[in-house]
């Protein structure tokens, strides 16, 4: 019998294998740290969990890792620590034994209320160390990582920056905070730049999906539908879009809002006090949605 012609030995051989790809997420262990454990375990990925005082909410999102056949590492580190990038790199070299670390999620953030007027050097230092040094020095890890190992393909490795809708819609509330996401924010696509062409950098910057601060139940519940689509957003689909930039080699130096057009819905404060000004101050106003 003669063969197809478009069939040969080469073309009918299996693809060479490709190493696990394990992921990083940092503050993995509740909110959208679990939702992300979560999402690249449902996508194959295994999983290195960083928590800083979570241990038990750690453990127990390592069980959902691994009740779905994939990997999870526990790792601790105080990510306000200037050396804590180094460290956690470090760790995560010796607990995965030589195999590569393919992608980072800078998700773990400290978010303390202050303003401008109230604002003092230990608050910016430390919301700065956080949210934006540490992520930073993560990513340029993961750089010397990457070139120790043979990529299988263009776009491999990557560093996904975890933002959120107001560097795209600013108010002054939560002043430290936000200075810190938006230096993060403004330097996706330098560090993509810089750490091209063996690492790709993104960011993600969601709405809100958890009560925060001083918020209520009913507060929380008002505000989270101040959108585009007048609905709360789904945790699940913002993990979700992390693993698709991940597993998406020409997303490199930009950032996806995944917010339901939150960032399109300005409002002069944070949303929880322009939705209910007793929380916080006077003069907040009924948002426009």
């Amino acid at each position: 019998m003669n063969k197809l012609p478009f069939l040969s030995a080469d073309s009918a051989a299996a693809p060479p294998p490709q190493p696990p790809s394990w992921v990083l997420i940092t503050g993995g262990a509740a909110r959208l740290g679990k939702a992300l454990c979560l999402a690249f375990a449902d996508a194959g990925w295994n999983v290195v969990l960083h928590y800083r005082h979570s241990h038990a909410a750690a453990q127990q999102v390592q069980a959902l890792v691994q009740a779905k056949g994939q990997q999870c590492t526990l790792l601790q580190a105080d990510l306000a620590q200037p050396h804590a990038a180094q460290q956690l790199l470090a760790d995560c070299a010796m607990a995965l034994g030589g195999q590569p670390l393919r992608c980072v999620v800078n998700n773990a953030s400290q978010f303390e209320p202050d303003t401008a007027a109230t604002a003092q050097a230990q608050g910016l230092q430390a919301h700065w160390q956080t949210n934006t040094a540490t992520p930073l020095l993560l990513g340029n890890g993961l750089l010397a990582w990457a070139q120790q190992h043979p990529s299988p393909a263009p776009g491999w490795f990557s560093v996904l920056h975890i933002l959120d809708q107001k560097v795209h819609n600013l108010n002054p509330d939560y002043f430290s905070y936000t200075v810190s996401k938006l230096a993060l924010e403004r330097s996706v696509a330098l560090q993509a730049q810089a750490l091209a062409p063996w690492v790709r950098v993104c960011g993600i910057s969601p709405g809100l999906m958890f009560l925060s601060g001083p918020q209520t139940q009913d507060n929380f519940d008002r505000a989270s539908r101040v959108n585009l689509l007048q609905a709360p957003i789904d945790p699940a689909q913002v993990a979700a879009s992390a693993v698709f930039v991940a597993e998406t080699a020409a997303l490199n130096g930009c950032t996806l809002p995944v917010d339901n057009g939150q960032h399109l819905v300005p409002l002069g404060r944070d949303v929880m006090f322009a939705i209910e000004p007793t929380l916080h101050g006077a003069g907040a106003q009924e948002p426009p949605l």
